[in-house]
């Protein structure tokens, strides 16, 4: 195994939107093989056709392109070696290997109706028997080839009677294998039934047809969910009764997403109730035409929420939070990875999503918003805005959300304007604007400080005038330093400001005061 190249496969069905578990489990293989010098590949299991959902295929390629987990093999791609990558266009590799279990004695054809199956669990229920298994005890009681006569069975595949492969499980055996998150698991054969392998449509069902398409594409590693883990054994056993035992590759097995008071695994319904998106991307349901929303459309940064979903079950043993996806990759273990779920803080979310913010320079936040918003102001003014908002952001909107930035408003909240405006200091506001006329620096400093002087003359506090200073030129009770601000507007503008919004402030305070 040290000798074969590592290869790990994300292999989702396309029966829906990619849940940020689906992007975890994606992630954690991408981080793995990268850290290894090893390929990331695609694989579409939509051998459940019935389920297929339009769309979902390309939802998936889309999701992992925004998070930007290249796949190195998959659909679509030139030059992949070990393809078709959609299971349905790999059903012609199936058989033989059904066919292979059959003449091992490792499997077996069943001939029970849906009918016949519901009448054994309504029996073993009136038994009390509720957890009915088709398995080496009751499988002799059924309709197959193992209880069947050999003419029996020849006539009904002569007539061509619908039938499954159902794998035969040895009867108290142990198997063994190595997890690499939970350490040895054993699982005995009597706690297990003969599952259906193949389908009586000629696909194959998951199990078989997993086990063959990682044999064929030489996976080493198998990176996926805890929901699988009860389907190991079975892949453990198909790996044996196949003969590919030595090629069997190793098994991670990640904990669950959970809620974000812990009780049970994080679903759509949760992000819908408590309002934070669970998907990656917005997803449209081509049926009813209900639209999830996703991390994109909320205005996350890729590198934020994949730095975020990394810390959702694993830990780099240090105190460290904020990582690129290259650091990721050098720092990313499966021994840091945790068997206990893992609970989900939406606002957890948010803090990742700010500390990325502040990592980028304001040249690329301003090119990023230039870009998506309509904004006639220049580059090097657009840069200046996001200097004082940055560090009160948490989202790139937030940098331009106060639009006293870009233009002078009536639109100002009562409820602000009442417990911040002082009332009968206009005297006092016209008096500083008087002496702001004489400043020809008009920058931070200079504006401050004859603030400073113009209070220390006065003898009054800061807070008598500054909260109206504010409101006449942002009509906002809080924000950045109003002296930046107000060098950032420039001089003409800040005058325009007073003269047009004092005397309106003071008829708005005396109208609501009447």
């Amino acid at each position: 195994m040290s000798e074969r190249k590592i290869r790990v496969r994300f292999a989702p069905s396309p029966t829906g939107p990619l849940h940020m578990g689906g992007i975890r489990t994606a992630l954690f293989n991408y981080l793995y093989a990268k850290k290894h010098q090893g390929d990331f590949i695609l694989r579409i299991e939509d051998t459940d056709q019935a389920r297929y959902v339009e769309g979902a295929e390309k939802y998936i390629i889309e999701s992992l392109k925004w998070c930007g987990l290249e796949m190195d093999e998959g659909p679509f791609l030139k030059n992949s070696l070990h393809g078709p990558y959609r299971q349905s266009e790999r059903k012609h590799l199936y058989r033989e290997y059904a066919d292979q279990l059959i003449l091992s004695g490792n499997a077996y054809y069943a001939f029970d109706t849906s009918e016949d199956l519901e009448s054994m669990r309504l029996l073993a229920k009136k038994a009390n028997m509720p957890n009915w298994q088709y398995n080496s005890i009751t499988r002799n009681t059924m309709k197959n080839s193992l209880s069947l006569s050999k003419d029996d069975v020849e006539k009904r595949m002569k007539n061509k009677e619908p039938y499954t492969i159902r794998v035969k499980m040895p009867r108290d055996q142990d198997i063994r294998f190595y997890d690499e998150i939970r350490g040895w698991v054993i699982v005995n054969t009597n706690n297990m039934d003969d599952k259906v392998i193949f389908k009586a449509d000629s696909m194959p069902t998951y199990h078989l047809a997993n086990i063959i398409d990682d044999y064929l594409m030489k996976i080493t590693h198998v990176i996926r969910g805890e929901e699988w883990l009860p389907s190991a054994p079975l892949h453990v056993m198909l790996y044996k009764f196949l003969g590919w035992e030595k090629l069997m590759p190793k098994f991670a097995h990640l904990p669950l997403i959970l809620k974000p008071d812990g009780n049970g695994k994080l679903s759509k319904r949760d992000g819908d109730r408590l309002g934070f998106p669970v998907f990656p991307i917005e997803w449209k349901d081509p049926g009813s035409g209900e639209v999830s929303s996703g991390y994109r459309e909320k205005g996350y940064f890729p590198e934020a929420f994949v730095n975020m979903l990394a810390f959702l079950g694993w830990n780099p043993g240090n105190a460290r939070e904020v990582y690129s996806i290259d650091d990721l990759i050098k720092d990313f273990t499966l021994e840091r990875v945790g068997k206990s779920g893992a609970k989900f803080d939406p606002e957890k979310s948010k803090w990742f999503n700010q500390q990325h913010l502040r990592l980028k320079s304001n040249i690329e936040l301003a090119q990023q918003l230039k870009a998506n918003l309509e904004l006639d102001v220049s580059d090097s003014y657009l840069v200046k805005v996001i200097e004082l908002m940055k560090e009160r952001a948490t989202f790139s909107s937030d940098l331009i959300s106060d639009r006293y930035f870009f233009e002078s408003t009536d639109d100002y909240n009562q409820k602000t304007f009442k417990k911040k405006w002082k009332s009968n200091t206009l005297g006092l506001v016209k008096e500083f604007f008087m002496l702001l006329k004489e400043d020809d620096e008009f920058t931070a400093f200079s504006i401050e400080n004859i603030f400073q002087k113009f209070i220390s003359k006065k003898e009054i506090g800061m807070g008598t005038i500054l909260p109206n200073l504010r409101l006449i030129l942002t009509g906002k009770g809080v924000g950045p330093s109003l002296f930046e601000i107000m060098e950032l507007l420039g001089k003409e503008e800040v005058m325009r400001r007073h003269e047009k919004k004092s005397i309106f402030f003071e008829e708005l305070f005396l109208e609501n005061s009447n």
